[in-house]
C-alpha cells in the first residue's frame, strides 16, 4: 500500500507517495536525496510534516523522511580560565525541535525558551528562520550544514552567510521547485549564553504573562512554561484530540507594506527599510473572518484566526479553499495580499 501523506504531517492532509524513504543517518539522508536526483525523480524532503499542505493526489515522487537524531553540547572556555562563556550544541536535523527547546531550558542553555512548543524538526528552523513572543532561530544559530544538490557535496554556511530575514532565509530563496530547495539541511550548530534567566523578552502579551516588563528577564523555566500556556490557549500546541491544533500554525506571514498602507487601528511595527510590518490576524478578524469562520470540514480555529484547521474529515481542496476565501477578503478590505507560510506540494492558492 503506498504511504499516505496525511500520516506524516500536523494538517493531517495529503495523498500518497510514490516512495518514501526514511533516513536516520546522515549519509543515508544524503544518499537518498542523491539518488532521486540522479534518477531524475522529484524529491520532498520531510521532516516534522508542520509546515506543508499536500495536495489530495499526493506526491508523484521520492519522500525523504529525515528521522536523524543527536544533540552534541560543546562549552567554551570564553576566557582561557575555566570561565564558561556559552555552549555550541550541533543538533542533527530530524531532531524534534522542542525536545531541544526542553533540553536546553533544562541545561540553562538561553535564547530558545520563547520558541517553546512550536512542532516540527530542527533542520526546518532555518530555512523560515522560524520564530515566536520575540525570538527567531537566527539569533542563535551559528552555522548551518547542508548537503547542496547542484554541487553535490556538503556545505556550511556561518549565520552571517545564511541570508536570513523575517521568515525567510537563503534555504528557503534558493529553490529549485515549489516544494523543495537547492539545500538539504543535515545539521544545525546553534551558540547558546549560559544561565537560569532567558533571553530579554521582547514581546509585550509574554511580558505581561510573566509579570516583567518588555525586556526584563525571567527564569528559563517559566519562560518555557508561559509561552506552553499561551500557546496551548491558541491552539498551538499538538494535541490529536483538539481539532484546533491540527493546523501548520499560523498560515498566513504578517506583511510588511509601506506605512501609508497599514489601516487605521492595525498593529504597526517600523521594520530596519522603512516599511511597516502588520498583523495578519488583525487583517483577518477585521475583514469580518472570526474565529471558527469556516464549515464543518475546514475552518479557522476556534482560538486564532491565524491557524487554518482540518475538522476531522477535511481534504486539501477544502483547506485550500478557505485560505482563499480568507486571502481575497481580505486584499478585497484592506488592499493588502496575505502570503502563506507552509510550503505547498502539488496545489497551490
Amino acid at each position: 500500500m503506498p504511504e499516505l501523506l496525511r500520516d506524516h504531517t500536523t494538517l493531517r492532509l495529503g495523498g500518497p507517495a510514490r516512495e518514501l524513504v526514511t533516513a536516520t543517518t546522515t549519509d543515508q539522508l544524503v544518499d537518498a536525496v542523491r539518488r532521486a536526483d540522479e534518477a531524475g525523480v522529484p524529491v520532498l524532503v520531510l521532516g516534522g510534516g508542520s509546515n506543508l499542505v499536500v495536495s489530495d493526489e499526493g506526491f508523484d515522487g521520492t519522500v525523504v523522511r529525515v528521522a536523524t537524531r543527536g544533540i552534541r553540547p560543546d562549552v567554551e572556555d570564553a576566557d582561557g580560565q575555566g570561565t564558561c562563556g556559552g555552549v555550541l550544541a550541533t543538533v542533527e536535523a530530524g531532531e524534534t525541535w522542542d525536545d531541544l527547546v526542553a533540553r536546553a531550558v533544562a541545561s540553562q542553555w538561553v535564547g530558545v525558551e520563547a520558541l517553546s512548543g512550536i512542532p516540527g524538526s530542527v533542520g526546518a528552523t532555518p530555512i523560515q528562520n522560524v520564530g515566536a513572543y520575540g525570538q527567531e532561530v537566527s539569533q542563535t544559530i551559528a552555522s548551518v550544514r547542508v548537503w547542496d544538490r547542484v554541487l553535490k557535496g556538503v556545505r556550511t554556511f556561518a549565520n552571517a552567510d545564511c541570508g536570513f530575514g523575517y521568515r525567510h532565509s537563503r534555504f528557503k530563496a534558493d529553490r529549485l521547485d515549489p516544494w523543495g530547495g537547492r539545500h538539504v539541511v543535515l545539521e544545525v550548530t546553534f551558540q547558546f549564553r549560559q544561565g537560569s534567566l532567558g533571553a530579554p523578552v521582547a514581546y509585550a502579551e509574554l511580558a505581561r504573562t510573566l509579570g516583567v516588563e518588555p525586556g526584563g528577564r525571567a527564569p528559563l523555566g517559566e519562560v518555557r512554561e508561559a509561552v506552553l500556556g499561551l500557546r496551548r490557549g491558541k491552539g498551538m500546541v499538538l494535541d490529536a484530540a483538539d481539532h484546533d491544533t491540527w493546523s501548520a500554525g499560523s498560515f498566513f506571514t504578517n506583511p510588511v507594506v509601506a506605512p501609508e498602507a497599514v489601516p487605521e487601528g492595525a498593529p504597526a511595527w517600523p521594520q530596519p527599510d522603512g516599511r511597516v510590518k502588520t498583523s495578519a490576524a488583525w487583517l483577518i478578524e477585521h475583514a469580518g473572518f472570526g474565529k471558527g469562520h469556516g464549515n464543518a470540514l475546514a475552518s479557522l480555529s476556534t482560538k486564532h484566526t491565524l491557524a487554518l484547521t482540518n475538522r476531522g474529515d477535511a481534504s486539501a481542496g477544502d483547506l485550500l479553499a478557505l485560505a482563499r476565501e480568507v486571502r481575497d477578503g481580505v486584499e478585497g478590505r484592506f488592499g493588502i495580499r496575505l502570503v502563506n507560510e507552509p510550503v505547498l506540494v502539488g496545489c497551490e492558492l
